[in-house]
């Protein structure tokens, strides 16, 4: 089958980002400029020759003629019915791309009981999806898994919720990370209390980073639901206003709670010894 038979859809061809074409490879575009004007000149040549005009004005109509054809007619058209065939070089990287794993953090709330992983990790397993790292906070009436998974690049977030629902994960979240999301979860904790030990004021940036909350000031007033669903966690701090932080959608789990306070606690007897004489 020829290669210009099939043309690709535009918004395949266009930039995700700005919407143009990307330019394609000098050499295609040599071919393809010497594919729209080599008919014309051969045919104006042939057309040409055999009048009895004078040398000039056939000169003069050779290249007028020529030129307006090959810029209004031939390359417009010879660039659109070449158009997969130009830009071959950048739709294979795209598609590359595409298909390339892609890295995703999810969150499930299990059963604590037996097997329960395992039924998960099975149904995950069936989309290709692979289990780089996994953390577990238990909580009232189960378990909430922490997953970083590395799964084939053509998976949606719906499909990766689907299979989390079918291996018997209760509310569950995807969100697409990065290889950052691969740091060990006791060093990275470890780094951020060091850092609230020499600066006590990062203590509300700290405690954001690790449970991957948002900050948000202590008078805002929150919905009610958000409260009943364990979204917001006020954390008591040497100042006078409390560390509220949300999480909306992602409830804290005690352990999570803990860990905030610990980094509080942290950053209040490093103020206390700073105060002391």
């Amino acid at each position: 089958m020829s290669i210009f038979t099939h043309t690709p859809p535009p918004s395949e061809l266009a930039c995700d980002v700005c919407g143009r074409y990307p330019e394609p490879t000098k050499l295609r575009l040599m071919l393809a400029s010497v594919a729209a004007t080599l008919p014309i000149e051969l045919g104006a040549n042939a057309l040409l020759v055999g009048t009895h005009w004078p040398l000039a004005v056939q000169v003069v109509l050779l290249a007028v003629v020529s030129t307006a054809l090959v810029i209004w007619v031939a390359e417009p058209g010879v660039r659109r019915l070449f158009r997969s065939w130009l830009h071959a070089p950048a739709l294979r990287r795209r598609r590359a791309l595409d298909v390339a794993p892609a890295l995703w953090r999810a969150r499930a709330t299990l059963a604590d009981t037996p097997g329960a992983l395992e039924h998960l990790t099975h149904a995950l397993a069936g989309l290709g999806a692979n289990i780089l790292s996994i953390q577990a906070q238990p909580v009232r009436g189960g378990v909430v898994d922490e997953l970083v998974l590395s799964a084939p690049g053509g998976l949606t977030e719906a499909d990766l919720l689907d299979a989390l629902t079918d291996g018997g994960g209760a509310g569950p979240r995807v969100w697409p990370t990065t290889p950052l999301a691969l740091a060990d979860a006791p060093t990275r904790a470890l780094s951020l209390a060091a850092q609230v030990a020499a600066a006590p004021a990062e203590l509300p940036y700290a405690a954001a980073e690790l449970l991957a909350a948002q900050r948000i000031p202590a008078e805002r007033v929150v919905p009610d639901a958000w409260h009943a669903a364990r979204t917001v966690l006020k954390v008591p701090t040497p100042w006078d206003a409390p560390l509220v932080l949300i999480r909306p959608g992602v409830p804290f789990t005690p352990a999570e709670e803990a860990r905030a306070a610990q980094l509080a606690e942290l950053a209040e007897v490093v103020e206390r010894r700073r105060a002391a004489p």
